[in-house]
């Protein structure tokens, strides 16, 4: 039996697998985050685990964010703890690796995570070999929910896009330019604010096409910086995250204008990842 966690700030997706590609069970619990969180809390998160009870495991395997490489000893260390098992038994990695892994498979490929944050990955078919740094938000993070969000709200309030857009946005949300320039500098989880403005694109671009022009720019940017630097057009492009999945026109078109090719598109890495660990 083998169980594998795909991990995010809010959420942990737990599946038992014989490693015949099906689910035989599976469990949500809070999120885990080793890089923000104290090992106390991941603790209290992981005596939620219920799934496990009775069951003679034989691997287990956590993709998640925070799972840097300074904290896969403190991850294995817990998991281990909590299930009664050796480290040895213990694989944590970073979700981008249970992205690769999950989109591609065994073979070499492109694979990028597109959420409310952006990353990207070179993968040899079983371990990462380069990485764009995302570099965040502030720094990075094209393509991103976040970002896609932030460009919006500089087009509306600098006047880059038609007036009926901003109106149609305030009168949605409630919201004035104040209210947003409070939202993003005074309140916490700017980032995921503005990330959760993207299904108002979504909603709104066959009748705005140039919302949908926003998206495709954002993309490209991403391309460009976090993509190109890897020199291997002779590779699909894949991607893994709900930005990438309900965006998909937009980022199929942004790849054709930059020569490039997109392969897989997946919402969440869970079924990919069932299909790699197979035994």
């Amino acid at each position: 039996m083998i169980l594998i966690a795909d991990s995010g700030s809010t959420k942990t997706d737990w599946v038992l697998t014989h490693g015949d590609g099906q689910v035989s069970h599976s469990q949500k619990t809070e999120g885990i985050n080793p890089f923000h969180q104290s090992e106390t809390e991941i603790e209290r998160i992981l005596n939620e685990l219920t799934i496990t009870d009775g069951q003679q495991l034989d691997a287990v395997f956590f993709y998640g964010s925070g799972v840097l490489p300074q904290c896969r000893p403190t991850m294995a260390r817990l998991l281990a703890k909590r299930l009664g098992m050796a480290e040895e038994q213990m694989h944590a990695e970073s979700d981008m690796l249970g992205a690769a892994r999950a989109l591609c498979g065994h073979g070499e490929g492109i694979a990028c995570i597109l959420g409310t944050g952006a990353n990207s990955c070179l993968y040899d078919g079983e371990r990462i070999c380069q990485n764009t740094p995302a570099l965040g938000y502030v720094l990075g993070d094209e393509g991103s929910g976040t970002v896609i969000g932030r460009n919006l709200l500089n087009a509306i309030y600098k006047g880059k896009i038609n007036t009926a857009i901003r109106e149609c946005f305030e009168r949605e949300f409630s919201v004035t330019m104040a209210d947003v320039i409070n939202r993003v500098y005074r309140q916490p989880l700017a980032n995921r604010w503005m990330a959760s403005l993207t299904p108002f694109i979504s909603r709104h671009r066959e009748e705005y096409p140039e919302l949908s022009q926003l998206v495709v720019d954002c993309f490209r940017d991403f391309l460009v910086s976090n993509v190109r630097p890897y020199n291997r057009q002779d590779l699909s492009v894949s991607a893994i995250g709900s930005i990438a999945w309900y965006f998909q026109t937009e980022l199929a078109h942004a790849a054709s204008l930059e020569c490039m090719r997109i392969g897989t598109i997946c919402q969440t890495p869970m079924e990919g990842l069932l299909r790699y660990h197979q035994i």
